[in-house]
């Protein structure tokens, strides 16, 4: 959607899946502060989920998919899959069910004073519905002594990620896109999606374009991550670096998330569902916040999405309210009183208005 110059005027109807455990906290958070930008949000709240399984029979019930598909855009708090029979998990159903396929997650230094990293700002960008998450799987005895799993990697799917990759560097203005794989040991998986990297990437002479082994990457990112920009890479291989490169800046909890493919945008935190927290009013909406910020610059609100992005940053760097685990010393280097997460959300959507 373009974006519209009178913010009185922009309206957009969401998909909010509220989630389980601390989901319906963040989530809640997460509308305070994106209903702050002045944006008018219609929001079409559907339930998913482990808490939804003894009423619908399912985690994944069909009005959730209906909704998506009515409106394509939609905020989801984390869900629980529950252990046992089912889905293997409610959010790779999603993407498959969907065809979600670009797994975009920012890592951005916002933390505070005390991490490791102060200058962090890249991307991992993921193929996120097949390879090994594909659940190709099976025993291969009757003894379930051995099993054996199947990486399913397909021209199509290599080459609409990696060129999702590069569209993004082009749109959001970065300098490099680093292909990801293990070519050298995975002579057919590996080096197809390497073959489809080198393809399109000479369909982009502005973008910078390098390889790495995914080994290599892993060490390279821990000793010098400010020489990255965009990564772009299998589906397993992101799980693990968007992880690494999540912590780089600070943690889970303040790391965003969406997952997009060619006509749905969701727009979800990479953290999980912290039950064991739930109704307490003490987690960290940050990640579920800045994931609305991600979702205002996929409808085109730009200016909204820095002030959101903006108000999120002052918020932390003041450490006059944030949650217990922002205040620890890993994140501050003097003592901070623990705030809520409801008195924090107020904070940054105070702040939004004010950047009005």
């Amino acid at each position: 959607m373009d974006a519209r110059d009178d913010r009185r005027m922009s309206s957009y109807r969401i998909t909010l899946i509220p989630g389980d455990g601390i989901g319906p906290e963040v989530t809640d958070a997460t509308v305070k502060v994106l209903e702050a930008t002045g944006i008018n949000f219609e929001w079409d709240v559907v339930e998913a989920g482990e808490k939804v399984i003894a009423r619908e029979g399912t985690p994944l019930p069909q009005q959730v998919l209906d909704s998506l598909k009515r409106n394509r855009v939609g905020i989801k708090g984390p869900l629980t899959t529950p252990i046992g029979g089912g889905f293997r998990s409610v959010n790779v159903a999603l993407r498959q069910m969907l065809d979600l396929y670009a797994s975009v997650r920012p890592a951005r230094s916002i933390a505070g004073e005390g991490t490791l990293y102060t200058d962090i700002d890249l991307v991992v960008i993921r193929e996120a519905t097949e390879e090994l998450y594909s659940g190709v799987e099976h025993w291969i005895d009757r003894e379930h002594s051995a099993a054996e799993s199947i990486s399913i990697v397909t021209r199509k799917a290599s080459e609409r990620i990696v060129r999702y990759a590069f569209e993004y560097a082009v749109r959001e203005k970065r300098r490099k896109v680093t292909s990801v794989h293990k070519a050298n040991i995975l002579k057919t998986t590996g080096a197809l999606f390497q073959e489809v990297s080198q393809k399109i990437a000479r369909e982009y002479p502005q973008i910078q374009f390098e390889e790495r082994l995914i080994d290599n990457m892993a060490m390279q990112l821990v000793k010098k991550p400010q020489e990255y920009d965009v990564i772009v890479t299998t589906n397993l291989f992101g799980d693990i670096l968007s992880d690494l490169c999540s912590g780089l800046a600070g943690g889970l909890g303040i790391t965003p998330g969406a997952i997009i493919g060619d006509s749905i945008g969701l727009f979800e935190p990479v953290h999980g569902s912290a039950p064991k927290y739930a109704g307490q009013d003490r987690v960290n909406p940050v990640a579920t916040i800045l994931s609305g910020e991600m979702m205002l610059r996929y409808l085109g609100e730009r200016q909204a999405a820095d002030r959101v992005w903006n108000a999120v940053y002052d918020t932390i760097k003041e450490k006059k309210f944030v949650t217990y685990d922002l205040a620890l010393p890993g994140y501050t280097q003097r003592p901070v009183q623990p705030s809520t997460c409801s008195r924090m959300a107020a904070e940054i959507a105070k702040k939004v208005r004010e950047n009005s």
